[in-house]
């Protein structure tokens, strides 16, 4: 039996890697761990330990990684000895990590330096920011890669992965979003007591190269808000250095009727939502990866998505209130295709079928650079 451990420290990772554990647990001939970090141990964002307590899953073990906001490579030292604490515990055979959060580099780092096999989702993408630099140190630290699509997977490949080592399975989450387990709408309305017929959705978090200007462009962001006179369903942003400004801005919108603010909303209930906004306005991969699959028109705000997708359903603005505006006044002018950028929804089976691949798990731990 393979002994698989799943390390999540978010609200969006877990809903990357959560179809994965679930057909994984499902199969006798694994044995699967999941370390819970990050985000989900932290009230002020939700608690979403909760969220990944509610799936029913075996093994969760938790450990608070937590230093404060500005200190991301303290964040990175303190994960990094919990993770290796743990794994001397387990033994796990292979380390499942996803995205560009400082977390999901400790489990490579701790994999790669103690002899385990390490395989991360969704490597070879653009991310922007400090995280185009820690998705690029995760893949070089991982022995295996699954990606969502075949440009990541070259871009693996230019980097010197081998492609013997990377497998094409889709975006994870793309399997939940269009899956027959969704609660309805007016379900989640009335979980989250939001009272709108029609509403967008607003998620803004702060881009750490910038800082310094962090709280010039939530202002901008906010006014925008109230001036477009349209009903907000607000989610706080990641924990990130500048996300306390953030959330200290929001509060000009707290008494007003026509928002409802969140510090984190259920994966699930978060897609339903999504799915039948009018808009989803910010910076969230949410507006440039699973709302153009719905259909959903994104105002993007700003650089964190630059270079990332290109959709019809994408209007980019700068940080100024009147470039907003303009943006959420140009949604009905667009005419949205259908795009199919990140799998067709079965990424969890071809997860499996990789992992049971004899010679999957002959991968090399001594790992090789392949010239181009």
């Amino acid at each position: 039996m393979k002994r698989i451990v799943f390390l999540t420290g978010t609200r969006a990772d877990f809903g990357k890697v959560k179809s994965l554990i679930q057909i994984l647990e499902n199969q006798e001939d694994f044995e699967v761990y999941i370390f819970v970090t990050g985000m989900h141990m932290l009230e002020e964002y939700g608690y979403t330990l909760i969220e990944v307590e509610r799936c029913g899953f075996k093994n969760i073990n938790t450990f608070n990684n937590h230093t404060n906001e500005a200190t991301m490579d303290l964040t990175l030292a303190k994960t990094i000895g919990g993770f290796s604490e743990f794994i001397k515990t387990v033994h796990p055979d292979l380390i499942v990590i996803h995205g560009d959060r400082v977390e999901a580099l400790a489990g490579a780092i701790v994999g790669s330096l103690n002899n385990v096999l390490v395989a991360h989702i969704e490597g070879g993408e653009l991310s922007g920011t400090i995280d185009e630099l820690i998705r690029h140190s995760t893949s070089k630290m991982s022995h295996i890669h699954f990606v969502a699509n075949d440009k990541a997977k070259e871009r693996l490949e230019q980097m010197g992965e081998l492609s013997k080592s990377i497998y094409t399975i889709g975006s994870p989450d793309v399997d939940i979003m269009f899956s027959n387990t969704l609660q309805s709408i007016d379900f989640v309305k009335d979980y989250y007591v939001i009272d709108f017929e029609d509403y967008a959705i607003a998620m803004f978090h702060s881009v750490t190269t910038e800082y310094e200007d962090i709280e010039v462009y939530v202002k901008e962001f906010v006014q925008a808000l109230l001036d477009s006179n349209k009903n907000y369903v607000v989610i706080f942003p990641n924990n990130d250095l500048g996300s306390k400004t953030i959330i200290r801005a929001y509060k000009i919108l707290r008494n007003n009727p026509r928002f409802r603010i969140f510090p984190s909303i259920r994966f699930e209930y978060f897609l339903t939502l999504l799915k039948k906004a009018q808009f989803i306005i910010g910076n969230s991969s949410a507006g440039v990866r699973e709302a153009p699959y719905y259909g959903v028109v994104t105002v993007n705000i700003g650089t964190r998505q630059a270079n990332r997708v290109v959709a019809d359903s994408i209007i980019n603005t700068s940080y100024n209130k009147e470039s907003i505006l303009k943006g959420i006044n140009t949604i009905e002018t667009l005419h949205i295709n259908e795009v199919e950028l990140f799998g067709k929804g079965n990424s969890a089976e071809s997860f499996l079928k990789s992992l049971l691949l004899e010679d999957f798990w002959q991968t090399n731990h001594q790992k090789q650079f392949t010239d181009i």
